[in-house]
């Protein structure tokens, strides 16, 4: 097996911190905490915090170090603007509804209600209608100034009480350590750079806008931890107000968190609030702390950004009001997320429970103690008003001057904010931290056959650490250790419920239990190899064809289109380099020739190995190395196996348009609940899996499928109509050009634009033990999506005739209430 560069490998990574309830040990690079005494069964995982049970003395002295504020729990010498002290949310509250933006809406609306009432007629005509005008509006301003502050208070973070933040650290630290029995791990020379920005920013009175990804509900916990223990000033954080629950929600905000709705709506009073107390932060330098992704990822990889709350914090340095702000993009990793087997639950379609503390609290894996370590790493911070000013001169082209207040278009603010968006992202990717479990997770989903021996295991494990380094990435520190080591540790977190040992074997062989669930850990790293995955699905349309090298070897221009229709229709599952698809296509296809996965023929006299992009410009086909062929494909599988569960699902997505197909002319017209089509398909994905004509369970899960109607809908094979009124669910049909024919039977025809479509989604394919792409998609599995299509139209116009039932009532009762009026 062809071993990565000696030269790609980084440079001994700084020395890592590791917290640990009241302990902050420095790691050297590499190091790996020693395995316990052969004769302890159990070890103390929490042995820095102590506990009333074991050591009731050393537990109350430990909870008066906290209520006093011995050292640093004191917390009074952090770097950042003044926070917790006795009316901080009364001058917080004051300063919002001093922002000359919110009392501008104020008086605006004002005018706008008693413009409405002047038309209504009631004010009388005389000459004192303009005192009661005056009037009037002086008592709609007072009203909204009070239901304004009503908001704010609700909304802001109550940073009010030092002794309150002491017992949350402490409280929060013990959950956190029974569950992370490893403690949350930083890299020092992040830290300390981390500390000098806040320095620097607190100077110049600028605010530090931490941007995490978003995994589990532990994130936030993580980071408050970590700026508590370090002594930055806690962020205030934007969070949603499900989770504003009893108890819970007083709690989360004297800890730091802001409620906002989930949806602003037209509610123009409300967004103009949280737009003035974002610029009340900013402006006076505190920190601030939100998920770029919105809310949790359910797949294990990151998702498209969400541009509502960064919207508010580009405007306000746009604007002019906030001089300058510090982005600072975040990674959280963890061996174990605690929340996975919701996720899945969700992901087939299960609603989503409500939040609440005591399930949390409660769950087993909570109490567990093994899942691991958190891991968190900065990116190097960077100057918001440098990137727009960078933007601007981008666009407008050199020599041109543009002041930061100039207005831009629309459609420049647009871009500008999905750039920031996407560099964020890709930031965040930068500098995460692939760990054991998501490497042993790659391995296991990526591998042929029901499991694999413990050596092989090994072998592999290695292997994909040694590409994740040559990718640029980073990987958990354990070198010191022995590689099988570090998998047991890995198994271990994991658990049987993940992945099953059999022991009664001459080699010990382990296999996926819970494949789904697995899929969470392997996204973790497929952001490293979505080049790579891409080229080898594309050169998939020819290996499967099988015969000998000649009859699977495709030409450039083939595996360049292929390649350019894969990467459309994933644009929104994964985050591309910047370089653009042929720049990045010449890339990959050097780094592949050069592990030896494949080879390349080129046109002219250069006919040598790479050494540059511009060395495969000349390339006309590409074809498995006769060294992959002797291995048994198994680095070319390995990256197909990656990417075949998303094939899978998108091609899923595609053919359950066919079930938007109408029944006959009489529902040509009909538009169908979008939620309910999405339904459809999963329920479609499920039968086909069970019949054997999906390869993967996971291809039915919910956020791959809306994100395949997504591009569906950009793309214009189907039509979404949203009404304004929110209470209006969506509604989808299929566009005219592409919707399929019926034969005179009634049953659809193979043919047309979305068959075409299906199909070369389908050359992609993993191809089946015991099925033909083509034959099987025109037999058994559009009969079943015909079936299925029947039935959903068959819903839809029982529903619409109820709602006529509902409707001719409802008009009728207030027609016999207009008649009792007139006769009263």
């Amino acid at each position: 097996m062809p071993q990565p560069k000696a030269d790609a490998l980084p440079q001994p990574a700084a020395p890592d911190l590791d917290i640990l309830g009241d302990q902050v040990t420095l790691h050297p690079g590499g190091y790996v905490e020693p395995p316990p005494p052969d004769d302890a069964s159990e070890r103390n995982l929490v042995e820095h915090m102590a506990r009333f049970r074991e050591s009731p003395l050393d537990f109350l002295r430990e909870i008066s170090l906290y209520v006093s504020g011995t050292g640093w729990r004191a917390y009074e010498d952090f770097i950042g603007q003044p926070i917790y002290y006795s009316g901080f949310s009364d001058n917080m509250k004051a300063a919002v509804m001093r922002t000359p933006m919110l009392q501008e809406r104020i008086h605006q609306l004002a005018k706008r209600r008693v413009e409405v009432e002047d038309k209504q007629g009631l004010f009388g005509q005389g000459p004192e209608k303009a005192e009661q005008i005056t009037t009037r509006e002086g008592e709609i301003v007072t009203s909204l100034q009070e239901v304004a502050l009503g908001l704010t208070d609700d909304m802001i973070c109550k940073f009010e009480s030092k002794w309150f933040i002491r017992s949350a650290y402490y409280i929060c630290t013990q959950l956190l350590t029974r569950a992370y029995h490893q403690g949350i791990h930083v890299s020092s020379e992040e830290v300390l750079r981390l500390r000098s920005v806040a320095e620097t920013a607190m100077k110049n009175r600028h605010s530090i806008i931490f941007l995490p990804c978003h995994r589990s509900h532990v994130d936030y916990v993580s980071l408050q931890l970590i700026c508590y223990r370090l002594g930055i000033a806690l962020p205030t954080v934007v969070a949603g107000d499900n989770l504003k629950l009893p108890v819970l929600g007083s709690f989360l905000q004297n800890a730091g968190a802001m409620w906002i709705r989930r949806s602003f709506g037209n509610d123009a009073l409300y967004t103009t609030l949280v737009q003035s107390y974002i610029d009340t932060l900013l402006q006076n330098g505190f920190n601030i702390e939100c998920f770029i992704e919105g809310g949790r990822s359910r797949t294990g990889k990151l998702l498209s950004p969400k541009f509502g709350i960064l919207s508010f914090l580009l405007d306000s340095v746009l604007s002019g009001r906030v001089e300058d702000a510090i982005i600072c993009p975040v990674s959280t990793q963890y061996d174990k997320v605690i929340e996975t087997e919701s996720y899945i639950s969700e992901l087939l379609g299960q609603p989503k429970p409500r939040e609440n503390l005591r399930d949390f609290l409660s769950a087993s894996s909570v109490l567990s103690l093994k899942l691991g370590r958190v891991d968190v790493r900065f990116h190097e911070p960077w100057s918001l008003r440098s990137f727009i000013t960078e933007q601007r001169a981008r666009v407008a082209g050199a020599g041109s001057s543009l002041a930061l207040s100039d207005p831009l278009s629309p459609e420049s603010r647009v871009r500008l904010l999905r750039t920031l968006g996407y560099k964020v992202l890709s930031d965040i990717n930068a500098v995460s931290v692939v760990m054991p479990t998501a490497l042993i997770g790659t391995v296991l989903l990526t591998l042929r056959g029901r499991g694999v021996g413990k050596s092989e295991l090994v072998r592999r494990f290695e292997w994909l650490s040694a590409r994740v380094r040559a990718k640029g990435g980073r990987v958990a520190h354990f070198a010191g250790a022995a590689t099988s080591t570090i998998i047991e540790r890995g198994l271990d977190v994991l658990g049987p419920e993940l992945v099953g040992t059999i022991d009664n074997l001459p080699e010990t062989t382990y296999y996926a239990v819970d494949r789904f669930q697995l899929s969470f850990y392997r996204n973790m790293t497929i952001h490293l190899f979505i080049s790579e995955a891409l080229v080898c699905a594309a050169m998939y349309t020819r290996v499967k064809q099988g015969g000998g090298p000649d009859n699977q070897r495709i030409s450039f221009d083939e595996l360049c289109e292929q390649v350019a229709f894969l990467s459309s229709i994933f644009r929104g599952e994964f985050i591309y380099p910047t370089a653009g698809l042929l720049p990045n296509l010449h890339r990959t296809l050097l780094g592949l020739e050069s592990d030896g996965v494949i080879t390349l023929t080129r046109s002219g006299s250069d006919k040598g190995v790479g050494r540059s992009a511009s060395d495969s410009h000349n390339v006309t086909s590409v074809e498995l190395s006769s060294m992959e062929r002797k291995s048994g494909r198994e680095n070319f599988d390995f990256y197909n196996f990656l990417i075949w569960p998303f094939i899978e699902s998108t091609w899923l997505g595609a053919v359950s348009l066919m079930c938007l197909t109408p029944p006959d002319t009489k529902q040509s017209d009909a538009w169908l609940d979008v939620r309910k089509t999405q339904e459809t398909a999963q329920l479609l994905g499920k039968t086909l899996y069970h019949q054997g004509d999906l390869s993967y369970f996971e291809a039915v899960n919910k956020e791959t499928l809306k994100n395949a109607f997504q591009f569906f809908e950009e793309e214009g094979l189907i039509l979404v109509h949203k009404s304004s009124n929110r209470i209006i669910p969506p509604t989808v049909r299929s566009a005219p050009d592409w919707t399929p024919n019926r034969d005179e039977d009634g049953a659809i025809v193979a043919k047309g634009r979305l068959w075409d479509f299906i199909e070369k989604i389908a050359k992609s394919r993993r191809e089946g033990k015991n099925r033909r792409d083509g034959a099987t998609v025109s037999t058994r599995v559009l009969r079943l999506a015909d079936l299925v299509g029947r039935q959903l139209f068959a819903t839809a116009a029982v529903e619409e005739t109820e709602d006529q039932i509902g409707t001719k009532r409802r008009r009728g009762r207030r027609k016999k209430e207009g008649d009792g009026t007139a006769r009263l």
